[in-house]
């Protein structure tokens, strides 16, 4: 008997051992320690030497029959394997005054018991729970083997400290040794749980179980503390809303602080959160006209007009003189104006024979330039005309010439070179007879005239 029990203590431990990583599971580890009862009265047991009752019978007669050793007179370990399931050893003492209706003298009791346990809900302070296995039991040194069924309660107060009652009943393989009930009371310790980051929260539950964390994350941080954990806060170390992910809006504008190139201005989120004063889509910061509308070409600024003309300097091809929309700004020729202008021309002389022009003919010249001068955009053609006296050819060649040195003179003094075209027409388009000297007179002459 002394070798079975030792091979059954062996037994215990491999079992123990062998379990040891079979789940990972919080606080897989339980001790319990306490007092227990035996009781062979209530078993049933009509082989026994000594009066019984029937099973359950005085069940909590507790004065009469049961044996109480008044100290810790069991210890058990296990170990929980999964799905509800633990695995464990126990192994108590007693002394036995009373079997059945028999007093005896003290006989000493002791037990090692495997044992597996199930229980039946599970993560709940109340966990009852139900418990086979097997064991070996000696009262003064006689041994014999046992096969056990109990049942049994836990109450937690926490995660790790709890107490139970169990009560078994133990079937004993040999008529030397008698049937008999052991119930038990004690204290309960689990521990062996993994926290890696302290916070209280074990592994396996956490959802971030090397960073410590808050339960009501599953153990994932909340680093400043605006009730959105860092993993799904973009803003992780500023406190802000959930409206913005966990971002601070430091301008109340609805757009995030990471967000806003103006944060401490309240703006449109169109604007990237900048204001715009005036309305004209161009951000204060960015307006160099913020309190007067102006478009985004000319930076938040209205485009002027200079002088007036109700066309924009931008589009005003005579952005300093008034003009007209239909000729972009500028002054438009009026046939008083080409009148005017050809007046002077017709009175501009040259040398006799020659294309010099004479001193005299330099105030009409300044005339002519300061209206040209009016009608900046404006082209014109300078006509070089001749009377019928001398060859076709000579008076051609004249008229190109005297178009020319008026061209020239213009250019000279300012006129844009390509506002200019010279042409000579000899004596083909007389405006008078050329057979009266009044009439040559008149032909003899130059047209500056507008180029439509």
């Amino acid at each position: 008997m002394k070798h079975l029990s030792k091979l059954l203590v062996v037994a215990l431990v491999f079992i123990g051992i062998n379990n040891i990583q079979a789940q990972d599971e919080n606080n897989p580890w339980q001790i319990s320690f306490g007092i227990n009862a035996i009781d062979a009265y209530p078993t049933g047991d009509d082989d026994a030497s000594f009066p019984t009752g029937s099973l359950f019978s005085e069940y909590f007669n507790a004065n009469d029959h049961w044996n109480i050793l008044p100290s810790v007179s069991y210890v058990s370990v296990s170990r929980y394997i999964g799905d509800g399931f633990s695995v464990g050893a126990r192994g108590s003492l007693n002394r036995i005054k009373n079997l059945g209706d028999v007093s005896v003298d003290d006989l000493s009791h002791y037990a090692i018991d495997g044992t597996i346990k199930y229980n039946i809900l599970q993560n709940t302070k109340i966990d009852p729970f139900v418990e086979i296995g097997g064991g070996y039991t000696w009262v003064d040194e006689i041994g014999a083997g046992t096969f056990n069924g109990g049942i049994g309660v836990n109450y937690w107060f926490t995660d790790n400290l709890g107490v139970t009652l169990q009560t078994s009943y133990k079937h004993v393989f040999e008529d030397y040794l008698v049937k008999h009930f052991q119930h038990l009371a004690g204290i309960n310790i689990r521990f062996g749980g993994t926290d890696t980051d302290g916070d209280g929260i074990y592994d396996r539950d956490d959802a971030c179980p090397e960073v410590a964390g808050l339960e009501a994350f599953n153990g994932c941080p909340d680093s400043d503390g605006d009730g959105i954990e860092d993993g799904k806060d973009s803003c992780p170390n500023e406190a802000g809303s959930k409206e913005l992910n966990g971002c601070p809006d430091a301008d109340g504008d609805g757009i995030a602080d990471k967000d806003d190139a103006c944060p401490n201005e309240a703006g449109l989120a169109a604007l990237a959160g900048c204001p715009d004063a005036d309305g004209d889509g161009v951000a204060d910061k960015d307006d160099q006209c913020p309190n007067e509308a102006g478009p985004a070409e000319n930076n938040g600024c209205p485009w002027p007009d200079t002088d007036g003309d109700s066309v924009l300097d931008k589009d005003d091809q005579c952005p300093e003189v008034a003009g007209t929309v239909a000729n972009n700004g500028c002054p438009e020729v009026t046939e008083e104006v080409q009148k005017q202008l050809n007046d002077y021309a017709r009175t501009i002389l040259f040398d006799t024979g020659k294309s010099s022009i004479k001193a005299e003919s330099t105030s009409v010249m300044v005339d002519i330039i300061q209206i040209l001068n009016e009608y900046p955009t404006a082209k014109f053609t300078v006509e070089g005309h001749t009377d019928s006296v001398g060859s076709a050819k000579l008076n051609q060649t004249l008229s190109e010439s005297r178009a020319n040195a008026v061209r020239d003179f213009l250019i000279d003094k300012g006129i844009g070179a390509g506002r200019l075209t010279a042409i000579g027409y000899g004596e083909d388009k007389p405006i008078a007879t050329n057979n009266t000297r009044s009439g040559r007179t008149q032909n003899r002459r130059v047209e500056i005239n507008l180029i439509k």
